[in-house]
């Protein structure tokens, strides 16, 4: 499970309305009859229009100063192991998400009229998305980029050649194109994997717009806020501020397995994921703990998350391990500062 938390871009050219972010979420049903699109949908509502989040979004920002973001997003993308478990990904994943904001509230150490934060003081909007285009960012982009600069360097000089202001044999240069492709270490579906190209498989995640004031518009609640739980004192009150990400990525996970009976693996856990950063020798050792089936799956999960390609040359196991340790260790210190979860 991968979450992640994101506060609306401010300052620049990006517009203080969620319009353009709403209009993002949309780009799926382009093209689609009504029947086949997914609306949005909040904790008691189906069918939702975009208009309407809009309106709501944007007609909830009493009080903020120029420079606070009017909304966070949050990201819910549940790995593949996890989807399986579905029976209706997208039903599965709107009754999940109702329950997940529950668990979002409950990590606000915060009172509203002297009471904790309930699911009616919030204002969300959410769609499920079922298709992904691979990034820049992705390691399968980043490990095939040699390739594609050598395969757009030959298409130029072909280019030249055909318009006369370069001599070659453009037949040879066409059969390396041809060669560069195959090699490429990412393929999928026989083709080398370019930024833009859709994923293969279910790729179903879920995207919530998540006002930053409550529903009253009265009393901020930020999940950005850099304290867990602290007490502050106020115009002469004692009042609550904070917001626990540690608690809700953890609730967030137990709900999941609590709702579809999964059985999650060490190597999927949010602990894990944080150990791995902070204290890899514990988490190693946990992991060589595990029954030898449950190890063995770790250990597959693990190598699903984008290990360097050992080179042709040979190196010793011990060279590799540490490769792969080094690898995986940048991407899990990217994934907790990114608020992210999971493998």
């Amino acid at each position: 499970m991968y979450i992640t938390i994101t506060p609306q871009k401010m300052g620049g050219n990006f517009s203080k309305s969620s319009a353009d972010f709403v209009g993002y979420l949309e780009k799926e049903n382009q093209g689609l009859e009504q029947h086949e699109m997914e609306h949005f949908f909040n904790q008691y509502g189906d069918e939702i229009s975009a208009d309407e989040v809009v309106k709501e979004i944007d007609g909830n920002t009493a009080k903020l100063e120029k420079h606070e973001p009017r909304f966070y997003s949050i990201t819910v993308s549940p790995s593949k192991y996890e989807l399986r478990k579905l029976q209706n990904s997208s039903e599965d994943l709107k009754r999940y998400t109702r329950e997940l904001m529950k668990d979002y509230v409950a990590s606000f150490n915060r009172e509203i009229k002297g009471r904790p934060v309930s699911i009616d003081d919030i204002k969300y909007y959410a769609k499920v998305e079922n298709q992904r285009t691979f990034k820049g960012t992705d390691f399968q982009i980043k490990e095939n980029q040699p390739f594609a600069t050598k395969i757009l360097q030959l298409k130029t000089e072909i280019r030249n050649i055909q318009e006369g202001r370069a001599e070659g044999n453009i037949k040879k240069m066409k059969n390396e194109i041809a060669k560069l492709e195959r090699q490429a270490p990412h393929q999928q579906n026989g083709k080398r994997i370019v930024q833009g190209m859709a994923k293969d498989g279910n790729q179903s995640h879920i995207h919530i717009i998540v006002s930053r004031k409550d529903a009253s518009n009265r009393f901020s609640l930020s999940p950005g806020s850099k304290y867990k739980a602290s007490d502050v004192k106020l115009n002469g009150e004692t009042v609550k501020r904070g917001f626990d990400r540690d608690k809700f990525f953890e609730k967030a996970e137990k709900t999941f397995d609590k709702t579809f009976g999964y059985k999650r693996n060490f190597a999927e856990t949010y602990k894990g994921r944080k150990d791995f950063v902070k204290n890899p020798n514990l988490y190693f050792a946990a992991l060589m703990k595990l029954p030898a089936n449950e190890k063995a799956l770790a250990f597959k999960m693990i190598t699903k998350t984008g290990l360097p390609i050992v080179p042709s040359i040979p190196v010793s196991q011990t060279q590799i391990a540490l490769r792969i340790f080094k690898r995986l260790r940048r991407g899990a210190e990217v994934a907790i500062k990114s608020s992210s979860i999971g493998i």
